[in-house]
């Protein structure tokens, strides 16, 4: 965790403290460009940062905001996912109210899902993600590859790399929250491109995980690791160091969302970089691409800056702080618009949002937080060999149907 705090040009004569922000770690140069960008509009305002890692804000921003210890303005997970998400943190009470602002008019009625209770607007989305294959495009041209389009052309890139002494993917899943990716990127199509409605099949008792594609997806997950297109060590190694074994070229990619891209660029600015959706079958037409807000900020119910803290909440929802928020993280803005100057990093994750073959991420939409921290522990324990997958599946499917 770290700490990073931007002071303004002096005292204000209506802001007295400083505004507070939490901010996953993930999200730090999407976070430093929007403050800066406020400032420059407020230059009396003083804002401080703080950046922590996704397991331990997860984990801490519900006690801290219990004990009245929380910050202002923090990140806030769409959907019900994990204990700091917003049907979480809203039916305690510890969201303010933002219906009454001007993003809220702009939000995509297809959003507004991730953004709202009972029609009223708690979180202010900040991004729209993707999960995928982000890769090195000059590490690519080593091995003398191409994206594949096809399971079987997926499998022949990872001995491609191996013939060069390099991994496909660094799969750093010591970090729990990164033992999801792969297999939701693998989900998105064995799972959705046939059942499309899987989630509210799911939540009506009518599909299991047991007996879906989700067993096709952790298959497949598997056979990747056996076949040897992971880090030789995946559960000793974090998500630092995946990022790291890509800039420094030890493997030709990772498998992450899109904000990850930003800090493969800050480390390696030279970097050339691009991105695929992972295929899971040899059909290209079948591919799907998981894609969905993804980062989202509240405000303090308790806030003794409030003032402050929901002006900030509007300048992210207003065009100028969605820009800064986006603009070289490798995201799109949560609130789109015409003006906005797309990365090229970006073109598959469009074409998947365009062609309507992008799936939410699959937690957003899971009843309670156990199911993903239950997923975390399971995929730990499938790569050390203490479960298979059959047990994964029963687990999940376990803590799912809990109340």
């Amino acid at each position: 965790m770290s700490l990073s705090a931007c002071g303004g040009a002096g005292p204000s004569s209506t802001v007295d403290s400083t505004l507070k922000i939490t901010a996953n770690i993930t999200d730090r140069a999407a976070m430093k460009a929007v403050v800066a960008a406020f400032q420059r509009e407020n230059p009396k305002a003083k804002v401080a940062v703080t950046y922590t890692d996704t397991d331990r804000l997860q984990s801490t921003l519900p006690t801290q905001l219990s004990s009245d210890a929380g910050p202002d303005v923090f990140t806030v997970w769409p959907g019900y996912g994990n204990p700091a998400a917003l049907r979480m943190l809203e039916a305690t009470g510890r969201l303010a109210d933002l219906s009454g602002l001007d993003f809220v008019r702009r939000v995509p009625e297809d959003t507004q899902w991730v953004t709202q209770v009972s029609h009223r607007t708690y979180v202010v989305p900040a991004n729209y993600s993707g999960i995928g294959a982000i890769y090195n495009k000059k590490a690519m041209r080593d091995i003398d590859g191409t994206e594949p389009e096809t399971w079987d052309e997926l499998l022949h890139l990872c001995d491609r790399a191996k013939a060069e002494g390099m991994v496909l993917f660094a799969l750093g899943i010591k970090t729990p929250w990164v033992t999801q990716l792969a297999d939701y990127a693998l989900a998105a199509t064995t799972v959705y491109a046939e059942q499309p409605d899987f989630a509210v099949a799911m939540s009506e008792g009518r599909a299991t995980f047991a007996d879906s594609g989700w067993r096709k997806a952790l298959e497949k997950y598997v056979e990747l690791d056996e076949r040897g297109c992971f880090s030789s060590d995946p559960l000793g190694t974090t998500y630092e160091r995946s990022v790291q074994d890509v800039v420094e070229g030890r493997a030709v990619g990772v498998i992450q969302v899109a904000s990850s891209i930003s800090a493969i660029t800050a480390a390696a600015p030279e970097l050339q970089l691009a991105m695929f959706a992972l295929p899971a079958t040899n059909n290209p037409a079948q591919t799907h691409m998981p894609g969905s807000v993804s980062a989202a900020y509240g405000v303090n119910s308790e806030s003794d800056n409030k003032e402050l803290a929901m002006k900030f909440a509007e300048f992210l929802g207003s065009e100028a702080g969605q820009h800064s928020y986006n603009q070289g993280s490798g995201t799109l803005p949560a609130i789109p618009d015409d003006r906005f100057t797309t990365e090229p990093v970006l073109t598959e994750l469009i074409g998947h949002q365009k062609a309507g073959t992008t799936v939410p991420f699959m937690d957003q939409l899971w009843p309670n937080p156990r199911v993903q921290q239950e997923h975390f522990i399971q995929i730990q324990q499938l790569f050390s060999g203490r479960t298979d997958i059959d047990g994964v599946l029963a687990a999940l499917d376990e803590v799912y149907q809990e109340q």
